[in-house]
């Protein structure tokens, strides 16, 4: 959830509209803030299990989540294993990405912005970005910040990063990336973005947790229970659109020039072929949502399966997981 501030839920009123009329049991996969299960409970959910991996989330739930009473299930844990917090379930939402609010937080270590600690973890345990980047060799940090965040200038990164090493401070990282590029011009982003989003999915493995959990997903979900997926960058967003492609009776393939591979039942039918936009009011509203996809699929009755991770476009990153 890179969009908006704590308490603006990106694409819920799509959500909403989209995957009405809001009713039985859901699961907030990404709760952070709670907004999406705040907004579905008040829109008809009887009862929603919020899960998030980052165990801070839920003190600040408790400010708010009195009234709500056992319509409300708190679980700490990761997306990737949904299917052990809930059966048969009417909805999945999953937002995917590093909340606002994570991000204002210095001593988490996700923002270029503010000087703290080289962390990025959301579950707060584990490996930090400072171990990554200060341990890594060269080829796999290259091949991290290319993969993962699309950066061109990802040899050239990586060389400075291993001169300047050791590196403990988000701004001293900023630091080596920005005399990698050019100078932005206005309206483009920081030119560390690409970089820190990089080590954010490397260090919390998010695109495995989203392999996974599309898969954890299809299986918690009854038939006619609903999964919307926002997304915030074009690599999440293709692993999403080749998942329910493929499990709508459509094979996926990393190569467009592959044969299909036609399944006999479908798993999902999309709502929308097309991926689900923010509109000009909350674009107005919410600047941050600017890059925002919504993606909704209606489970079927036949039976989950699997599917291979790199046919929905997976990056396969050596050294990773």
């Amino acid at each position: 959830m890179t969009a908006g501030g704590p308490h603006i839920p990106v694409l819920i009123d799509a959500i909403l509209s989209h995957c009405a009329p809001i009713e039985g049991t859901w699961l907030d996969g990404t709760f952070g803030a709670g907004g999406y299960t705040r907004d579905l409970l008040d829109a008809g959910a009887a009862r929603v299990i919020g899960v998030d991996r980052d165990p801070a989330v839920f003190d600040m739930a408790a400010e708010w989540a009195g009234p709500y009473g056992d319509r409300l299930v708190l679980q700490h844990g990761v997306f990737s294993k949904l299917d052990e917090y809930g059966a048969d379930l009417d909805g999945v939402v999953l937002d995917l990405g590093v909340s606002s609010m994570q991000l204002d937080q210095a001593e988490r270590g996700f923002s270029f912005m503010r000087d703290g600690p080289l962390d990025m973890r959301m579950a707060q345990d584990g490996p930090t970005a400072a171990d990554l980047v200060n341990n890594a060799d060269e080829t796999v940090l290259a091949d991290i910040l290319f993969h993962y965040g699309e950066e061109r200038a990802s040899r050239r990164i990586a060389r400075a990063i291993i001169a300047a090493r050791p590196i403990t401070t988000t701004l001293e990282l900023a630091g080596v990336v920005e005399k990698c590029l050019p100078r932005p011009k206005p309206g483009q982003s920081h030119p560390a973005t690409r970089s820190f989003q990089a080590l954010r999915i490397a260090v919390n493995n998010e695109y495995g947790e989203l392999y996974q959990g599309l898969m954890a997903a299809e299986r918690a979900l009854k038939p006619g229970g609903q999964l919307a997926v926002v997304t915030f960058h074009s690599v999440e967003d293709r692993m999403v659109k080749r998942f329910l492609t493929a499990r709508g009776g459509r094979g996926a393939n990393a190569n467009r020039y592959a044969p299909e591979t036609v399944q006999e039942a479908a798993q999902f039918k999309l709502k929308s072929r097309k991926a689900i936009a923010p509109d000009e009011v909350e674009l107005a509203a919410n600047p941050r949502s600017r890059s925002a996809k919504l993606r909704v699929g209606v489970r079927t009755d036949a039976p989950a399966g699997t599917i291979d991770a790199k046919s929905i476009g997976m990056p396969q990153t050596k050294g990773m997981k």
